[in-house]
């Protein structure tokens, strides 16, 4: 039920978009945390992925968490998880979290990689489209 709502939140924003024009990432995720009621737990790139260049989690407290990810294309996924990437989630919102210094001296990518190949094991955001 999470991701629904976040999704709702990001179709309201393109609805909103002027000319085709949309707000970063980063902006519109956000937007979507605040108008659902949740908090941005990161975002991170996502590099050497073929279709997916950009991924954020939206927290709930108990409710669970939302992963929205950025297509090359430019679109905009979202998906609830469960807790088997409970402990992925939270090293990545550790990171963001952490200071720039830190960040530098980290990698996330790892984790991000490891996280979004989960997230396809468990029939979230396939490689390729089906059809």
């Amino acid at each position: 039920m999470v991701a629904e709502h976040v999704e709702l939140a990001l179709f309201e924003q393109s609805l909103g978009n002027r000319e085709g024009l949309h707000q970063p990432f980063g902006d519109r995720v956000a937007d979507a945390a605040e108008k659902t009621a949740g908090s941005v737990l990161f975002d991170v790139r996502v590099d050497g992925d073929i279709c997916v260049q950009r991924m954020a989690g939206i927290g709930y407290g108990e409710t669970g968490t939302a992963i929205i990810v950025m297509e090359k294309s430019g679109q905009l996924r979202c998906a609830s998880i469960n807790g088997d990437t409970a402990r992925l989630v939270a090293e990545l919102a550790a990171w963001d979290a952490s200071p720039l210094s830190e960040q530098a001296r980290g990698d996330h990518r790892g984790t991000a990689i490891i996280l979004l190949a989960r997230l396809r094991g468990s029939g979230h955001f396939a490689p390729f489209p089906a059809g």
